[in-house]
């Protein structure tokens, strides 16, 4: 088993009353975060959430070698909700997925609810939960707010992965060890975490340089946040 495959579940990968049931969890979750989004996006928020889907598509459809015969991939979830914001990125990781599933195959399509629910739903909530957890951190400057990135992007990868685990221990083949398969999917997606915690906090780190108020994480619910070490414009002196 892949590291790619344990996250973009194939067909017949858990058997189909478990299947219908995250289905019927992705289409409520999608919907709430459809209703969340309209509080979100604007004028400038709505491009950058365009840039953000095709990123996160453009990246989930390169994979990183992990070890011999293990490949990975970006899943996004913190990267998306620390730019636009957790309704929002959980909108834009589902349509990269819905869009991978039924045009490039990349997923199956029956476990295309599951598929969502752990990266758009699980992986989102948990990256963007950590991120606010550790908010102050990045209100201190460029490099808190990477580190920040990189610790949300990780918990992402591995929270999403559990996701996983679940869905398999409740209809997954039985001729597998649970413990085994558990073991094996955490293990290589905290390997995983890794590359996209560096991923995640170098793009965010670059968007915070030229544009912090794009970056939805210093926003928040209030005025947008100020990154300590950024460079701060010295007014002239006046002549008289």
């Amino acid at each position: 088993m892949s590291a790619s495959t344990a996250m973009h579940m194939s067909d017949g990968l858990i058997n189909a009353p478990v299947s219908v049931i995250f289905a019927g969890v992705a289409v409520a979750g999608l919907a709430a975060a459809l209703v969340g989004a309209r509080r979100d996006l604007d004028d400038r928020t709505a491009p950058m959430a365009g840039l953000v889907a095709a990123f996160v598509f453009a990246t989930q459809m390169l994979n990183f070698p992990i070890l011999p015969g293990v490949s990975g991939h970006l899943l996004g979830g913190a990267l998306a909700a620390i730019l636009v914001g957790p309704w929002v990125g959980a909108l834009c990781v589902g349509i990269v997925l819905a869009v991978q599933a039924l045009v490039f195959a990349d997923g199956g399509l029956t476990a295309l609810g599951a598929n969502v629910t752990n990266m758009a739903l699980i992986g989102v909530a948990a990256g963007f939960g950590t991120a606010m957890l550790l908010r102050p951190l990045a209100a201190r400057g460029r490099t808190g707010l990477m580190i920040v990135c990189f610790v949300a992007a990780f918990v992402n990868t591995v929270v999403a992965s559990a996701g996983f685990i679940l869905q398999f221990a409740l209809g997954g083949d039985a001729a597998f060890s649970l413990g085994a398969v558990a073991g094996s999917v955490l293990g290589l997606h905290c390997l995983i975490g890794i590359g996209e915690g560096v991923i995640t906090a170098l793009t965010v780190g670059a968007v915070a340089a030229a544009r912090p108020d794009l970056v939805h994480l210093l926003r928040g619910r209030s005025a947008p946040l100020e990154l300590r070490d950024a460079p701060v414009a010295t007014p002239k002196e006046s002549t008289a």
